[in-house]
């Protein structure tokens, strides 16, 4: 019971790690200043948010890496290399180095290749750590990464409010102190035994109070937020959301008592004959179906159903659910480029609209606002992260496919920018942020669980890195568009307005253009979403049936 315990210990410390490292979501809370102080345009701005996003590209590494590097110090480099590429930038904003733009531009990239280290971390500390119930730890632990940029918000305004600087230095310094603290129990973990059918419900069980925790805890940063600029009530409402942070460990301590309770329960009216309890074990093992020979029994054949409804998109579409997946298999299926693009034009342009989201505040005349919108940007993707957890507690109920909620949760990316491209108004501006917010916080979420049941999750290190290389093109093809149409109309006079030494665009036309681009191209990843589904659906309903009958099975033999 002691491994037991151990093994929710590490799913706390990988939800603090992902809680404060997920710093990539206050770029907009200090874009502005450091803009200011580098001198550079919005089109110079936009290729340091690339960077950032860049860093992604180089995720992979991190997945190679811990071929031949213990997991401790996988975290520690990653750690490191936020530390430096933070820190330094931290120097630059107050002035005290001054750096030319390219080395900047490699620190932004040396951060956002340290948040993907964190989350190689996590993903492999919850694949082994919980076979049996690996999406629902995928999901509630990576959800917490949404709540980053509302903590530090906290933070900030618990030091200084006018001070966005503080960023800079808490992104250097905070991942660190989350590292170490977070080293003991990742050191001693070891790789849990397989759970009996019982284990695995009453896991289940856990994980649903887990996810009911972090949904108040999620309320509560995303409430307070509107309300901590006074330092005094910010400290004391930090204090608050620390603790929600800490309520987790609760968990091991409730499962060491549990254990020791039915211990003593045992040992006084044991009244089981151990041989015969001998014999059943044995008849068990021998007549119990595997659930992996049934899941992959299934012979890969992708002609099976030619016919007249069968064409060519659905030629060599994904039969069976788990099988692994190298990297040159991989690049070669139809199913891993839909993917990539129903993400592409999903959860990455919703990130690149979060980089942008205090230009574009600014050019709508709320630049005070600023804080406001990135803390509850960074709140609906937390909920939209603890959503796709929605498939693993309604799975008895509703068997769907994991791709076909993907394809669901696509749509708030659509509606919202067409919002945004028909209202100015500061309550459309709050809804299209709300609703970019739970949608690419869903497919963050979900991609992992999708990745690892499509490719195979041993491979999940590796294929999962190599498909958010999406994300710094995205980044840098979506920004561009950005930074060019805010730039153009820059030239219209009636746009453009002196500010700070700097010319900025101010008004609707700032930005128009690029939502609606922005909205058709998010059109494009809806119908690739959908197209996946339909090509996936076969794999996950055998998936189901095979799970659902060797429960049956287990539950006649017991």
């Amino acid at each position: 019971m002691v491994g037991e315990s151990r093994k929710w210990m590490i799913l706390v410390a990988g939800i603090w790690i992902q809680a404060f490292t997920g710093t990539n979501f206050d770029f907009s809370s200090y874009s502005t200043s450091l803009k200011s102080v580098m001198g550079i345009s919005q089109v110079q701005l936009n290729y340091l948010s690339v960077a950032s996003d860049m860093g992604k590209a180089f995720g992979w590494c991190s997945g190679i890496s811990l071929l031949y590097f213990p997991l401790w110090l996988v975290m520690l480099i990653a750690a490191f290399m936020g530390l430096i590429g933070y820190g330094l930038q931290w120097l630059v904003i107050q002035k005290i180095i001054d750096l030319p733009y390219f080395l900047v531009f490699l620190l932004c990239l040396l951060a956002g290749c340290s948040i993907c280290w964190f989350n190689t971390v996590c993903y492999v500390l919850c694949i082994k750590n919980f076979p049996a119930n690996r999406p629902l730890a995928l999901s509630l632990s990576l959800s917490f990464s949404g709540l980053s940029a509302a903590l530090y918000n906290l933070i900030v305004n618990s030091i200084n409010s006018n001070d966005d600087t503080l960023y800079l230095l808490l992104n250097a310094i905070v991942p660190l102190i989350t590292s170490l603290i977070a080293l003991l129990p990742i050191v001693r973990q070891h790789i849990p035994d397989a759970l009996p059918p019982e284990a695995v419900r009453s896991e289940t069980a856990i994980f649903l109070y887990l996810t009911a925790l972090a949904v108040v805890t999620g309320f509560y940063l995303l409430l307070i937020n509107s309300v901590s600029l006074n330092v005094s009530i910010a400290r004391i409402l930090l204090g608050g959301a620390m603790l929600f942070l800490v309520l987790p460990l609760i968990t091991p301590g409730i499962l060491c008592a549990r254990e020791w309770a039915s211990r003593a329960i045992h040992s006084s009216f044991n009244m089981i004959n151990n041989d015969d309890l001998d014999v059943h074990t044995e008849l068990m093992e021998m007549e119990t179906p595997s659930t992996d020979d049934n899941l992959f029994s299934i012979s890969y054949n992708s002609k099976q159903k030619e016919g007249s409804c069968y064409n060519v998109l659905f030629k060599d579409k994904l039969m069976v659910l788990g099988e692994e997946h190298s990297v040159r298999f991989l690049i070669h299926r139809w199913d891993f480029w839909l993917y990539y693009l129903a993400y592409f034009c999903g959860g990455t342009i919703g990130l690149v609209y979060s980089n942008n989201l205090g230009q574009i505040s600014e050019s709508l005349g709320y630049n005070t606002e600023v804080s406001t919108l990135v803390s509850l940007y960074s709140g609906c993707s937390f909920f939209g992260r603890l959503l796709s957890t929605t498939p693993d507690f309604l799975h008895k109920k509703v068997c769907y496919a994991r791709t076909g909620w993907l394809a669901l949760a696509l749509i708030p990316t659509t509606i919202a920018f067409f919002l945004l491209s028909l209202s100015g108004s500061k309550i459309a501006l709050i809804a299209a942020t709300a609703l970019i917010g739970l949608s690419s916080g869903f497919v963050f979420s979900v991609a992992v669980s999708i990745t690892s049941e499509l490719f195979g999750p041993n491979s999940v290190g590796v294929n999962h890195n190599i498909l958010i290389t999406n994300i710094p093109l995205g980044s840098i093809l979506y920004g561009l568009l950005a930074a060019l149409v805010y730039e153009g109309n820059i030239g219209n006079s009636q746009e453009a307005v002196l500010k700070d030494g700097r010319m900025v665009c101010m008004g609707r036309n700032c930005y128009f253009d690029t939502f609606v681009w922005w909205g058709f191209i998010s059109l494009f990843g809806l119908a690739s979403s959908s197209l996946l589904f339909l090509r996936t659906k076969a794999g996950y309903e055998r998936s189901t049936k095979c799970k659902q009958k060797t429960s049956f099975e287990l539950l006649t033999y017991e």
